[in-house]
């Protein structure tokens, strides 16, 4: 247990440490280059030699991104330009920004007219109609377009080689995060919901062949231990982002173990790898996007898919129910909800949602529903 300790501290360390983290690799030698929300194919930028350094916002003040947006924007975007234009991403050469939501469409252009001047931006204007061909075809455009500006602002050059060789290391990294999100079920005391999101978060600010090796060690020692019981509550997380350290602190105190997610921050971009024997890298990527269900930024016809995907997350992993973070201000999301709470009600499956924004410091209201959810999982259990 002193080990997996250990190697617990070592993730908490990296994930809490951002800054420390890009000093080091600038220090030796290395570009960085931002990667922000949703589904950037940071595999690019791993492939040109420069870090791929995550930017989701986080806890700290909104005062210079509300001169380009009304405060009713969900935090997450105005965190991400605040830290662009307070000097918290200095020292990064790039910024790769998508457009998959109302919020990041403007979000794109305030930053290219603003910090974009420090930072230049890599912009990706992904294709919605994904699954077809000329919608894979046009993908692969936009991510060789992306890949010609990473070359022409970092002054690096991006292989076929190189860009497959990236493919293999993040399709890895992708299986042992899985591995070790299935063990945190079935380790709920040796592993606490804190713990679970510094493992996942950790990897935004790491290389991920760096992240992989310590990721397998940890994998290795919780695969030795027996199955742990648990008396706490088992739960789906959904919404955004949850790496809000007073929130986890909650999930901590309250007993809660996150057996499975449907997050933006950590599994919704772990379901589906890169298929290695597609020649062209960039028709490649435009397959793993096209692969990409279950989630509201994404366009589907089929709108029953993503309520059944997070209820069988419920279900097939012995959840008590579902945790709905609701990022306040987030549209795309919110509509969503109607058809999620719909299935949830009819198999009697409790769901319960949460306003939440990364500048919560209260979470009174977090404590008073988590002591309701408590209270419905124990008399379903009798």
């Amino acid at each position: 247990m002193s080990e997996i300790k250990e190697l617990l501290e070592q993730f908490s360390y990296y994930a809490n440490n951002p800054r420390k983290q890009l000093d080091k690799y600038l220090a030796q030698g290395k570009k960085a280059a931002g990667v922000f929300p949703y589904y950037a194919p940071e595999e690019i930028i791993y492939a040109a030699g420069v870090v791929p350094f995550g930017v989701w916002g986080g806890q700290g003040p909104i005062e210079r991104a509300k001169e380009y947006f009304p405060t009713f924007y969900y935090s997450l975007a105005l965190r991400c330009l605040e830290m662009a234009l307070d000097g918290t991403l200095d020292g990064l050469s790039a910024s790769m920004i998508t457009t998959l939501d109302d919020t990041l469409r403007p979000f794109s252009q305030n930053y290219k007219v603003s910090a974009g001047r420090k930072i230049p931006m890599i912009f990706l204007n992904h294709g919605q109609h994904r699954k077809e061909e000329f919608g894979k075809v046009y993908n692969a455009k936009i991510f060789k377009k992306a890949k010609e500006e990473l070359e022409k602002i970092c002054d690096v050059k991006v292989t076929d080689e190189s860009l497959k060789k990236a493919f293999e290391v993040y399709n890895e990294n992708r299986a042992e995060k899985r591995k070790f999100i299935k063990l945190v079920g079935t380790h709920p005391q040796s592993i606490k919901a804190s713990d679970r999101c510094y493992v996942l978060k950790s990897s935004y600010f790491m290389l991920k062949d760096e992240h992989t090796a310590l990721l397998k060690e940890l994998n290795a020692k919780l695969e030795q231990l027996p199955e742990e019981s648990w008396d706490g509550v088992k739960v789906v997380t959904s919404g955004i982002i949850t790496d809000n350290p007073g929130l986890l602190e909650v999930f901590d105190n309250y007993k809660v173990c996150i057996v499975a997610d449907d997050v933006a921050h950590e599994s919704r971009g772990l379901k589906v790898d890169i298929d290695l024997s597609i020649e062209d890298p960039m028709m490649a990527l435009a397959d793993q996007f096209a692969r990409m269900d279950e989630d509201p930024i994404l366009y589907d016809p089929d709108i029953t898919k993503r309520p059944k995907y997070v209820l069988d997350l419920a279900k097939e992993n012995g959840a008590d129910g579902c945790l709905l973070f609701m990022m306040n201000f987030n549209d795309t999301e919110e509509m969503e909800y109607p058809s999620l709470k719909k299935a949830f009600d009819e198999a009697k499956v409790p769901l319960i949602k949460m306003g939440y924004d990364q500048q919560m410091v209260d979470f009174g209201q977090v404590k008073t529903q988590l002591e309701t959810f408590n209270e419905i999982v124990q008399m379903n259990r009798f």
